[in-house]
């Protein structure tokens, strides 16, 4: 099936979805059609801060129209933050949008999870996803700690690139998450907090959402 993909928010995001669809076919043996069309992450964090997720859904169905006429049967949003007006899009996309959501929800059920924590923007860490997960108790960063972990998670998403300062704020975050309110796992709630931890040994069990993402986006892509 040719996959449309919403990219741009951020390029490392792309970047990671990209590389994981190659790599994924690859292995298989088959064929990767893909479509990539280009949002702009600063118009998104705009929206997201305002919480206008109507007006970010217009922006990405022009998008998935597009993709659409490149001959795209499905899309998907290459940002767990994108996904703050998936409902809103999947009501007026031309195309199935590949949701995130669920399959980072079944992902936790399999895993047999109670309680994880969640490290992402602002929006993600209080809404424990956007309220999509319903088979753990989802926890998340207090007071100005929660500040820290979204105006790190933005700075990083925007140039693509993470600075110590920002990784020591994400473990951080998420061994108080584990030690202090007792979750079991930390949820990846942005796409690019890879960036964080590529290379790096964890402190915490992860659920890494984007990975999750992207291995349901090549079932379905592989058919």
């Amino acid at each position: 099936m040719h996959i449309g993909l919403i990219g741009g928010i951020g390029p490392a995001a792309t970047d990671f979805y990209y590389r994981g669809l190659i790599e994924r076919h690859a292995a298989s043996g088959i064929p990767l059609e893909l479509t990539i069309a280009h949002a702009d992450v600063r118009e998104m964090s705009r929206n997201l801060t305002n919480r206008d997720p109507g007006r970010q859904a217009e922006i990405f169905a022009r998008l998935v129209h597009r993709m659409k006429a490149a001959g795209a049967a499905a899309a998907a949003v290459t940002s767990m933050g994108g996904h703050f007006c998936v409902k809103e899009l999947a009501a007026i996309s031309p195309l199935p949008i590949l949701n995130a959501i669920p399959e980072v929800d079944a992902a936790i059920t399999r895993g047999k999870l109670k309680k994880v924590g969640i490290i992402g923007t602002r929006t993600v860490m209080e809404s424990g996803l956007y309220g999509g997960i319903s088979s753990a108790e989802v926890v998340a960063p207090e007071g100005a700690e929660r500040d820290e972990v979204h105006t790190a998670y933005i700075g990083m998403a925007e140039v693509g690139r993470v600075t110590d300062q920002q990784r020591r704020t994400f473990f951080t975050a998420g061994r108080r998450l584990c030690q202090e309110r007792g979750a079991e796992a930390i949820m990846l709630g942005g796409t690019d907090m890879f960036l964080a931890f590529v290379g790096q040994q964890s402190p915490f069990p992860l659920v890494d959402c984007a990975d999750i993402h992207v291995d349901a986006i090549y079932r379905k892509s592989a058919g």
